[in-house]
């Protein structure tokens, strides 16, 4: 199976190292049989193969060949011999008719009893050509053209009485020569009126015969831009029954003759990739195939250069992408170039990643896939084949199969590392697994290693592009997890904890979803993948530094909370999660001891952060914390001016969602109650100068409550 030759359209004998594997071996016998008939009935003879291009001709003359030419050493008193023309190597009539006559005198048996004829041959051919011509086809030498002028002058050198004697001499010769001559199909109009003239007048000898080949319906179309046809197609076909005797059609391709190729092609494809199918790639590929490509892949030709183009291809990709999807986009490359290139324009649509509301709202099912059929026509597809593309692109993309009504499941794509995901779509049309990107197998040894704590390469690779590609590797594992395959859950959480502040990818969803928020999205399955009683000292190690601290934070609110109802706090009371929360706690007074010695208005962002996350671990601590602080030396206000970011007209300074966390921090009441001088405009008290602190006042007076009122005598 391995050894099937995808790259080779030369035709093949039927030899070991050529060997027929359409059964025409018995087709050529036939006509071996009808040349054998039609000598014994005529002096001459024209017979025709014919068949669609790519069909099998050229092979079916050369086993014909092969067999007449292993009659002619076996037991054959009067062989054949067999000589080849290929008539569009010359552009016109002198060319191709000296070469007519070299190969009738080459393909002569050797020895002196044969060179009289092949002597009396060369002399028709003088008589009619033009002696400049001679030397290099008829075996003659510049310096013998004054002889050979001469003797035309003083013989009787007409092209009659040349013809006469070669005729005479072919006759009592009795050897039969076949001139076989492929491909008359491709000729210019003027290039097939010369070659039917050479047959029909000139070449017309005793026992020389004639084996050409043609597609019928090319040639007719190739007859009607002729002056002497003109455009009738009627007249064309009356033309060539004039100048051919026997037509030897080509055995139709049947349809299991087609699957049969198919099939051996495709598994010599998968052997010699090492790559096998699934029962549902199997399922895939025959529908592919029996609804859209078994029509579009009619001859042998087409077949074979079909799976050629997909075995120069597959080798990098071998086991990197869906096999049934490379075949199909596959054929789109080699048969449907327009659509192909159409992939990439619409990849965003394709892959299901647009957010365009034009594309997401059409009114119906129908006007989606006109949409699509629209596109298919503008790429060049022809229009019988717009519904066969349509549905080869279902196959493919669920976003395709979704706009035609006929469902599809977004994630079928990137489960099956088809070309539909926007994280493989890539690898189809760069055929091989970008610089980007991982691949499959050092993906699987980078978990592994991590499993294994075993610090490797392949691991060092996932850290890296975990920090470059987030939304693709985190996408990756979680495909993984949701195929049921087990991933090395505590190693990366370590490992997304460690890198959290280094994540350099672009955000996704039109710049809406940054890597940060795709990480702590994705940690808290992460952590209940975990057994209950692992989950504390995996969240303390990850809050090993403030960055994985803050990824810790959220990472145990989001598993506490999944429907996030509790924002302050987490709310469950299983064990791991009181274990987890103050183990938390401690690590975040931690990394907040620093701040402690510095004036409230130089802590850092970062710090910021921090006291935010610790109010969504336990409110109760980092109140008792802040209060300690605000006790020994921090000043509220610029506290507040670090804590809540300036807002831009219309949105509100203070909304609901900070109003809520102030009171976990401070308490509603702790807090005016401290800011009281401030918010009364105390004459002891100077207002600030900085404009944000002054809109935090502002904005409190705004929602103070009544308890907290100035009272008359207070300015407001």
């Amino acid at each position: 199976m391995t050894g099937e030759r995808f790259f080779n359209d030369d035709p093949v004998n039927g030899s070991a190292d050529a060997p027929d594997l359409l059964g025409r071996q018995q087709y050529a016998q036939h006509a071996v049989a009808l040349l054998h008939q039609v000598r014994e009935q005529s002096e001459s003879g024209v017979l025709a193969l014919i068949g669609p291009w790519g069909s099998g001709k050229s092979s079916v003359l050369q086993m014909t060949i092969q067999h007449l030419k292993n009659a002619a050493s076996a037991t054959d008193t009067n062989p054949w011999s067999v000589a080849e023309l290929n008539p569009w190597m010359y552009s016109d009539l002198e060319s191709l008719t000296l070469a007519l006559f070299s190969e009738i005198r080459a393909a002569l048996p050797d020895g002196n009893q044969w060179s009289e004829l092949r002597r009396k041959i060369g002399a028709f051919g003088q008589s009619i050509s033009p002696l400049g011509k001679l030397t290099g086809l008829l075996g003659l030498d510049s310096s013998e053209l004054i002889s050979h002028v001469a003797d035309r002058i003083a013989g009787d050198t007409s092209a009659s009485a040349a013809k006469r004697t070669a005729e005479a001499a072919l006759r009592q010769a009795a050897l039969p020569v076949l001139m076989v001559m492929d491909d008359l199909d491709r000729l210019t109009p003027e290039e097939l009126l010369v070659v039917f003239k050479l047959i029909r007048l000139v070449g017309h000898l005793p026992n020389v015969y004639y084996l050409i080949s043609f597609d019928e319906q090319t040639l007719l179309d190739v007859l009607q831009r002729t002056d002497l046809v003109g455009s009738n197609d009627q007249r064309a076909q009356e033309f060539l029954e004039k100048l051919i005797q026997v037509r030897l059609d080509l055995p139709a391709f049947r349809d299991r003759d087609i699957a049969a190729m198919t099939t051996r092609l495709l598994n010599a494809l998968l052997d010699s990739r090492g790559v096998s199918m699934t029962a549902d790639q199997e399922q895939r590929f025959s529908e592919a195939y029996f609804r859209h490509l078994q029509d579009r892949l009619r001859t042998p030709r087409s077949i074979k250069r079909y799976f050629g183009q997909a075995g120069a291809t597959l080798g990098s990709l071998a086991g990197e992408v869906d096999i049934v999807d490379f075949l199909i986009v596959t054929f789109l490359r080699t048969s449907e170039p327009g659509a192909y290139r159409m992939l990439g324009r619409h990849r965003a649509e394709l892959t299901g990643t647009s957010i365009n509301p034009a594309l997401q709202h059409d009114s119906s099912p129908g006007e989606r896939a006109e949409r699509w059929k629209q596109r298919l026509r503008q790429a060049g597809v022809a229009q019988d084949n717009i519904d066969g593309m349509l549905g080869l692109l279902g196959l493919l993309f669920p976003a395709v199969q979704q706009a035609v009504g006929n469902g599809g499941d977004p994630r079928a794509a990137a489960r099956r590392r088809g070309i539909g995901s926007q994280d493989y779509f890539d690898r189809y049309v760069v055929f091989t697994v970008p610089e980007d990107d991982l691949p499959e197998a050092v993906f699987q040894q980078a978990l592994a290693q991590m499993a294994s704590g075993v610090e490797g390469d392949e691991a060092a690779q996932l850290l890296l592009r975990l920090r470059e590609d987030t939304h693709r590797i985190v996408r990756r594992i979680d495909q993984l997890r949701a195929d049921g395959i087990p991933v090395p859950a505590a190693a990366l959480l370590q490992a997304m904890a460690d890198n959290y502040g280094q994540l350099t990818a672009q955000p996704e969803a039109m710049g809406l979803l940054g890597a940060d928020r795709r990480v702590r999205s994705f940690t808290p399955s992460l952590l209940l993948d975990l057994p209950p009683e692992e989950r504390p000292s995996v969240v303390a190690a990850m809050a090993a530094t403030p960055d994985g601290a803050v990824l810790a934070t959220r990472t145990l609110h989001s598993a506490t909370n999944p429907d996030d109802t509790a924002s302050e706090h987490t709310t469950t009371t299983e064990p791991w999660a009181a274990q987890a929360r103050d183990a938390l706690i401690g690590r975040l007074a931690e990394h907040l001891a620093p701040a402690a010695g510095r004036p409230a208005s130089d802590i850092t962002e970062q710090d910021e952060t921090l006291i935010w996350m610790w109010r969504h671990t336990d409110p109760a601590s980092i109140r008792t914390w802040l209060r300690d602080r605000l006790d020994h030396g921090w000043e509220l206000l610029p506290l507040l001016a670090a804590l809540i970011t300036p807002q831009q007209f219309p949105f509100p300074l203070i909304d609901n969602e900070t109003w809520a966390g102030l009171d976990a921090l401070f308490t509603h009441d702790d807090l005016y109650t401290r800011l009281t001088p401030l918010l009364n405009n105390s004459p002891d008290t100077p207002p600030p100068t900085d404009q944000h602190q002054a809109n935090i006042l502002q904005a409190l007076r705004d929602r103070r409550p009544d308890q907290h009122q100035a009272t008359p005598d207070t300015p407001s």
